[in-house]
């Protein structure tokens, strides 16, 4: 077996404080290793973080294998300018996922490495905001410049401020970790401004049935949803020792932003095709007219 002879893992009371993340995950984890090769080796081994490596880690893969499909279509069946704005969303998806991966790995090699690689992590989760952004905001507001550009520089400045923020050491200490979710929940909840934006220019059945705004609020369900069970680390909290390696509130809350990662893929899909369906913008408008 993969985890067999000389694997140890130890008691949450043996570990030193900077490895101390969750009280209520009593047993499994690694020990300091202070090599990239221990750290990685443990990706195929029994412990804590198994389940957070692997949803992630396969997630960047199934994203990695859509963005490259998708951007190597001929241009017959995507233009250019559909391959960029889906690249940004694919770049955000792809570099969360992937640090998020890597951090989990090596977050057992040292104190100041795995502080780096926290940061990167939360860093991965503005660029996922920011990514997701674009293609609903080019779609929605694809005829009307400035509102487009106004909530892209919304987005843009207030992803940059989470990542400054993130930045900050303290950020990553355990006692904080309510304050990261409610940052990053109001990153997404941003997103309310365009959308009754939108929803006050087109209607809401036009907003439900041809800017996939029911795609997009199930995508915030599921990435609220998950930050709540990560911030309040259910269920482990209720259940101390039992979830310590698997169904734990941080592999829920991977599994939930993997979810909420290809509904809103599907939801810009839906838009982007209805709207590409309607001609450029001279002609949208004629029709109204």
């Amino acid at each position: 077996m993969v985890w067999a002879a000389g694997w140890n893992v130890v008691h949450h009371h043996t570990l030193p404080d900077w490895l101390k993340d969750n009280d209520f995950l009593l047993r499994g984890h690694r020990t300091p290793t202070n090599s990239f090769v221990a750290c990685f080796k443990s990706i195929f081994r029994i412990h804590t973080e198994t389940g957070n490596i692997w949803t992630h880690l396969l997630g960047m893969i199934a994203f990695l294998g859509i963005a490259v499909y998708f951007v190597t279509r001929p241009t017959i069946e995507v233009q250019w300018q559909e391959k960029a704005v889906f690249s940004a969303f694919f770049i955000g998806a792809i570099l969360c996922l992937g640090f998020s991966w890597i951090f989990h790995t090596v977050y057992c090699h040292s104190e100041r490495v795995g502080r780096f690689f926290n940061k990167l992590d939360y860093c991965g989760i503005a660029l996922l905001t920011i990514g997701s952004f674009v293609p609903w905001l080019y779609y929605s507001f694809y005829c009307r410049l400035e509102p487009k550009i106004t909530y892209l520089v919304l987005i843009f400045v207030l992803g940059s401020l989470c990542i400054v923020v993130s930045m900050w050491d303290k950020f990553a200490q355990p006692q904080y970790r309510p304050l990261r979710a409610g940052v990053f929940v109001a990153l997404g909840l941003s997103g309310v401004i365009p959308a009754l934006h939108y929803v006050i220019t087109d209607g809401f059945w036009h907003a439900i049935h041809k800017a996939a705004l029911g795609w997009l609020v199930l995508m915030a369900i599921l990435y609220i949803l998950g930050a709540v069970i990560y911030a309040v680390r259910i269920p482990e909290r209720i259940f101390p020792g039992k979830f310590d390696i698997w169904f734990q509130s941080h592999q829920i809350f991977h599994v939930f932003v993997l979810a909420a990662a290809f509904v809103h893929y599907h939801g810009i899909s839906e838009i982007a095709n209805y709207r590409l369906t309607l001609g450029d913008c001279l002609e949208s408008r004629s029709e109204v007219m």
